[in-house]
């Protein structure tokens, strides 16, 4: 998925002061747990396509649906307190809602705008439009895990995550070409996002910043 993921670098970049603000730290790119206070990545595994329930915390959802082609496996995205395993399950519906909509080649998709606002909706349909025009869909899977997550001073969330792409593929809708991750390139993402909560509860994406090579596994 390489070149859709420079793709999504150079768009998602835009956002990153929004980021840094709200992270408070002058940057925050590390990838280990103490970045970020009160991060607890516990020891749960969700399942790979799940979504919540329509009245998931008393709100009413989109359904996102992912193909038996493509997976998404979210390791350990679990945290003792409520209030940030909200965060949590609303960043990975915001990942999973980007993913649906290339593999539907919708970039209007009801579900993106659901979970994403801003910089942050303006930056996923950039990159989803980005798979429309060339006409390639996602195949294969990819590994989300090392999240970490906390609410800033400011009442925002701070999640950052990895991704490992090394398993996942475009696939050209019209020739059936195959593209992966080259050899000489990381397969590995962070995520660094903000979240802002609505008065219904649900935490919307507001800014997204990623960097290839910046974790590991």
């Amino acid at each position: 998925m390489i070149r859709p993921a420079r793709l999504v670098t150079a768009v998602l970049t835009a956002s990153a002061a929004l980021l840094l603000t709200a992270c408070g730290s002058g940057g925050g790119g590390g990838s280990s747990s103490d970045d970020i206070k009160g991060a607890d990545t516990g020891s749960g595994e969700a399942s790979a396509d799940a979504s919540p329930t329509a009245s998931a915390r008393g709100i009413e959802r989109p359904e996102i649906t992912l193909p038996p082609t493509f997976s998404m496996n979210f390791e350990s995205w679990t945290n003792g307190d409520p209030k940030l395993q909200a965060i949590l399950d609303d960043g990975r519906e915001t990942l999973r809602a980007s993913h649906a909509a290339v593999i539907a080649a919708d970039p209007d998709a009801d579900y993106v705008a659901f979970y994403n606002e801003g910089p942050a909706l303006e930056s996923a349909r950039t990159w989803i439009n980005g798979f429309v025009k060339t006409d390639d869909s996602l195949i294969g899977e990819v590994d989300v895990f090392d999240s970490q997550v906390r609410i800033n001073s400011q009442g925002l969330g701070v999640l950052f995550y990895c991704v490992n792409e090394g398993k996942a593929s475009t696939k050209n809708r019209k020739t059936d070409k195959v593209v992966g991750t080259p050899a000489d390139v990381s397969p590995y993402l962070q995520y660094r996002t903000t979240l802002q909560k609505t008065s219904q509860g649900l935490w919307k994406t507001r800014s997204v910043e990623t960097e290839r090579g910046a974790c590991g596994k």
